[in-house]
């Protein structure tokens, strides 16, 4: 019986953060991995946000190919894996609790200065900026797992639609989640109880990415914008509190 209300509990905080990530594209592994941690091993938890992270992104980009920006997304990846490095680095010597609420503060004052003022805004693909951000998605992913933040501030400034938004982020997230999992199976971290949640979950899985796709595709210009910078404030706060 304990089981499961165990397996409910995992299905529900599944379907919930993969209807989060369909409609914006990025932000389910910040509400699974804590909500899911309350009655798994994290060593399970993780791997498990990984994998599904690969099914959500292998279906949207099935779906929505045609609205990846292939360069923006082949660019953040490549400087993604030059981070990784530094970010392993980062995790051994740096002091984590400061490193996240220095990041808290910096997401937040981005955010709340891009509603209330004129954020900055890129016309046209910026190999500097790619850089900066592919790099920074690189270090915080391979230090602390949270490698969505700088691309989804790459992704405002290049005021990309809803639509491109979550397809192009996709292309990024399916290779990177992909190798992610090839280090979880070569550690001996993809355990069993990983591919029993997966699969117990991954019917419930379609249903809230179709959803995510409808809701997604009824966002328009600025008020998606403002619901990202409304996410992204949201995420600084979850550093700020739960560094």
């Amino acid at each position: 019986m304990i089981v499961s209300i165990i397996l409910l509990y995992v299905i529900v905080v599944v379907f919930v953060a993969t209807l989060i990530r369909s409609i914006f594209g990025f932000g389910e592994s910040l509400i699974a991995v804590p909500l899911l941690a309350f009655y798994t091993p994290i060593e399970v938890a993780v791997p498990l946000s990984v994998l599904i992270s690969i099914t959500i992104a292998a279906v949207v980009v099935i779906q929505d190919w045609k609205k990846i920006h292939l360069q923006s997304a082949g660019g953040l990846f490549v400087f993604t894996l030059l981070g990784i490095p530094l970010g392993l680095l980062l995790l051994i010597y740096a002091n984590e609790e400061l490193v996240k609420i220095i990041l808290g503060i910096v997401i937040i004052a981005f955010s709340i200065y891009s509603l209330f003022k004129q954020s900055i805004e890129l016309e046209s693909k910026s190999w500097l900026w790619l850089f900066l951000c592919g790099l920074s998605a690189g270090i915080l992913g391979g230090a602390y797992g949270l490698n969505g933040p700088p691309l989804v501030v790459y992704g405002t400034m290049r005021r990309w639609t809803a639509q491109q938004f979550r397809a192009t982020l996709q292309g990024y997230f399916l290779p990177a989640s992909a190798i992610g999992m090839l280090g979880y199976w070569i550690s001996g971290l993809w355990v069993p109880a990983v591919t029993y949640y997966y699969l117990w979950s991954l019917p419930f899985l379609f249903p809230a990415i179709f959803l995510g796709r409808i809701i997604n595709h009824r966002l328009q210009g600025d008020g998606f914008l403002r619901y990202v910078h409304y996410g992204l404030i949201a995420i600084g706060i979850l550093l700020l509190i739960n560094p």
